[in-house]
């Protein structure tokens, strides 16, 4: 066929075009039915880009229509998602979790694309399905209604965001209490002595590294001794600093906490033009600042964490009130994880700010905080919980679930924790806190606790009502939480609940036990016949993660065993003998190895959480006594808010 016939469209009248050219002699059109009349020509087009149009629209305005181009039509796997979501290969992924715990979210293998896939379009199905519904209920509103509902949304917004804006006028003045039990005695056991000792030997070490070849940065590469720096962080520097504060001073470390105050004072800079994490940002630099400021009455500390707090406030600009995953600190504009269920913003991420935001309040006499952290509270409490449990995706335009899956490991885990801690904190008179973490506690041991063949108690994951027999290194702080809530629990539960922390932390010891570096994976499983043990490549990475340290803590203070001290020294003597290096400390990426494999980052939450741990439980009980304070999710220390200065009276109904 001549190659004019096959694009009569583009036939030249005059004869020096491709169809002229070739499909005729002497420049005229082509004769015969090939020949097409210039309105059919038009017709033609018009019919040809409709159909173009109706397909390529069905794809882009289906919910996650980026999700269904990169995973569907391309058959991307997690393993080939941008660098900010996941890095393939353990190695990379634990570059990953480096650079933040907090996504606080757990991935399938990236080795395995059908499970990708099959993934993938279960989430198109379910937020299609979901838009729908949205669809229908909308459209079943009279016209006058659904501009009423926009006009009262636009209106709630700029309300917020004008009230946000409103200047303080300067912080009030506090009369500092000098802190409870922040004087360290030494243990009277030699033994002890020298082992608490040896713990703060380490922090020196990664101080002194972290001042020699990352001052000032994020945090530091202990193997290529340099700075490292995260994307959760945008432009704010500092965040080794600023956790390592409240650990430097309860080691009595003077000097450096000198040194770290300093360049607070000097250098400490929020007006950056970068998106951060709400979550990471909040517990990391307004924790740590708030706790710097209740050990030591320095003022500095006090105004960097309220000015850090109300930049913080444009995050809460949603029709729900339930704040953005990430925020520019410059232009106020929040989103959420692109990986996040329909746009949804995490559990774990918004369920972590009342303890910070509550002290914010109590500190700068401005209500403004404690109102956004219990708004959270009220849009959770509307909503029914599938089989009393909290999905890890909330929606904040629509104040509805997400998928519903949940975990009490990563994407869910603070949360429950912030409520437990969020009555303790109120000097326990927030009833309805304590409610909604027992109520919580009880569907958790319905619906997600089981036990192993062998008797090892875990937490297994919860994905639209069937089970995955995994439990993630992060989970296993909730051996502490347990205990640290049986005090308050039903009557005749309280036994029940201390030793369902002792299982927990069992289990956890079991998963560092039986690997060769003594140290546990991110994640471990129990089916198919293993019990406690990583069984994919990207699970098998330790970043020198705290919360096995934490649950040893909970229980050693609690109960006094003393394997609890043992199994805390067994992870003393394996991060010095395959996590120091002469440049500090390091993360491992596979612990099962002969050998260590460095990820080359030595995390802020090293200094802020695992050493602060291991020297607690080598301490005597009068050091930080729970009675008397509160640790944020970061190990921050914040006090308890005696009765008559609490912001927010809560009353069980």
């Amino acid at each position: 066929m001549p190659v004019g016939g096959l694009l009569p469209l583009f036939s030249s009248p005059a004869g020096g075009g491709l169809g002229g050219g070739l499909g005729g002699g002497g420049g005229r059109k082509v004769s015969g039915p090939a020949a097409l009349r210039l309105t059919e020509k038009f017709v033609l087009l018009l019919v040809f880009s409709a159909f173009i149009t109706l397909c390529f629209g069905a794809i882009f305005f289906l919910p996650d229509s980026s999700k269904l181009l990169s995973g569907v039509l391309f058959h991307s796997s997690p393993a080939l998602q941008p660098a900010s979501d996941h890095k393939s290969g353990p190695g990379a992924r634990a570059e990953d979790a480096a650079e933040g715990r907090a996504r606080r979210r757990e991935e399938g293998a990236p080795g395995d694309p059908e499970a990708a896939l099959e993934d993938n379009l279960a989430r198109i199905r379910e937020n299609h399905e979901r838009a729908l519904r949205e669809a229908k209920e909308t459209l079943q509103k009279l016209p006058e209604e659904i501009q009423r509902d926009i006009l009262l949304e636009k209106k709630k917004v700029a309300q917020d965001q004008l009230r946000d804006k409103a200047p303080f006028r300067g912080l009030p003045p506090v009369d500092f209490v000098p802190p409870i039990g922040v004087e360290s005695r030494e243990p009277a056991d030699a033994a002890i002595r020298e082992k608490r000792a040896k713990i703060k030997e380490m922090m020196k070490h990664a101080w002194n590294n972290y001042k020699g070849y990352a001052w000032g940065l994020n945090e530091l590469k202990p193997i290529s001794k340099g700075g490292h720096s995260s994307s959760l962080f945008g432009n704010i520097k500092g965040a080794t600093i600023v956790d390592a504060l409240d650990t430097l001073f309860i080691m009595e470390m003077k000097n450096e906490f000198e040194e770290a105050k300093s360049w607070v004072e000097e250098n400490l800079d929020f007006n950056v033009n970068a998106e951060i994490s709400v979550f990471e940002v909040n517990i990391r630099f307004v924790g740590g600042l708030l706790s710097a400021y209740y050990l030591s009455g320095e003022e500095i500390f006090r105004k960097k964490a309220v000015e850090l707090g109300v930049k913080l406030l444009p995050a809460f600009h949603t029709p729900s009130g339930i704040p953005w995953a990430l925020l520019n600190m410059k232009s106020g504009i929040g989103r959420n994880w692109p990986w996040a269920s329909g746009g949804s913003s995490i559990l774990a991420e918004f369920g972590t700010l009342h303890l910070e935001f509550m002290h914010l309040s109590h500190l700068s006499g401005n209500p403004i905080f404690a109102e956004k952290v219990m708004n959270i509270r009220t849009v959770l409490n509307k909503l029914e919980k599938p089989q009393g449990l909290y999905p890890n995706y909330l929606n904040p335009s629509s104040g509805q679930w997400g998928q519903h899956h949940v975990s009490v490991g990563g994407l869910g885990d603070s949360f429950y924790e912030y409520l437990l801690k969020a009555w303790l904190m109120s000097d326990k008179t927030d009833l309805e806190a304590k409610k909604m973490y027992f109520d919580a506690v009880q569907a958790i041991e319905t619906h997600l606790i089981r036990k192993s063949s062998s008797g090892l108690t875990y937490i297994a994951e919860w994905k639209g009502g069937l089970l995955e027999h995994k439990m993630g290194h992060l989970t296993c702080f909730a051996g502490g939480m347990f205990a640290l809530g049986a005090d308050g629990a039903p009557e005749g539960m309280a036994q029940h609940y201390l030793e369902l922390g002792a299982e927990i932390a069992r289990t956890c010891h079991e998963s560092y036990n039986r690997t060769f570096m003594k140290l546990g994976p991110e994640a471990f499983r129990f089916d198919g016949g293993v019990e406690a043990i990583a069984t994919r490549q990207n699970e098998k990475y330790y970043i020198l993660r705290p919360e096995v340290m934490e649950t040893y803590m909970y229980m050693w203070r609690l109960t006094h065993d003393p394997k609890y001290r043992k199994w805390a020294w067994e992870a003393v003597e394996a991060l010095e003998n395959h996590c120091r290096v002469n440049g500090g400390y390091s993360g491992l990426r596979d612990v099962y190895l002969l050998h260590e494999s460095y990820d080359d980052v030595q995390q802020s939450f090293f200094l802020a959480e695992t050493l602060k741990y291991l020297y607690l439980i080598f301490s005597d009980d009068d050091l930080l006594p729970l009675e008397h304070w509160i640790f944020n999710s970061e190990a921050h220390l914040l006090p308890i808010l005696p009765k008559e200065k609490k912001e927010v009276e809560i009353r069980e109904e």
